[in-house]
């Protein structure tokens, strides 16, 4: 069992940024990625960003075009924890953040369906 805490969601303006960030905790070694997701109300939950706990010192990222130029997903593997850096908001962002982890293959690591663990989720809201 994977405990995950996220942190930093809060109200900003087009064009702000926020950091958020995820600290897994239990049985860490279950999982080798970890990932963002987003739920916006009346639409599915969407893939946001993924790393890879392996790959060198800063692993491997994969992001959605949606997002990608503008996010930024890094990790710290001594406190078991990830970082979404989230530049240059729009409204269309907002959406309730999930961090996951997991063991998922290349071909599963945007799904839902690769991630074993989820965070109870933190409320992005992007709004003039």
């Amino acid at each position: 069992q994977v405990h995950l805490v996220e942190s930093g969601g809060g109200s900003v303006q087009p064009g702000d940024s926020l950091k958020l960030s995820c600290a897994a905790s239990g049985s860490t070694t279950t999982f080798h990625a970890m990932a963002w997701f987003r739920q916006a109300p009346g639409k599915e939950r969407e893939f946001v960003a993924a790393i890879r706990w392996s790959g060198g010192s800063t692993g491997n990222t994969y992001y959605p075009d949606s997002v990608k130029g503008r996010f930024s997903l890094s990790r710290d593997k001594t406190i078991n924890t990830i970082y979404l850096q989230m530049n240059s908001l729009e409204p269309e962002d907002t959406a309730v953040y999930y961090c996951a982890a997991g063991r998922p293959i290349t071909s599963t690591i945007a799904s839902m369906g690769g991630y074993h663990s989820w965070g109870q989720g933190t409320q992005v809201t992007v709004s003039s």
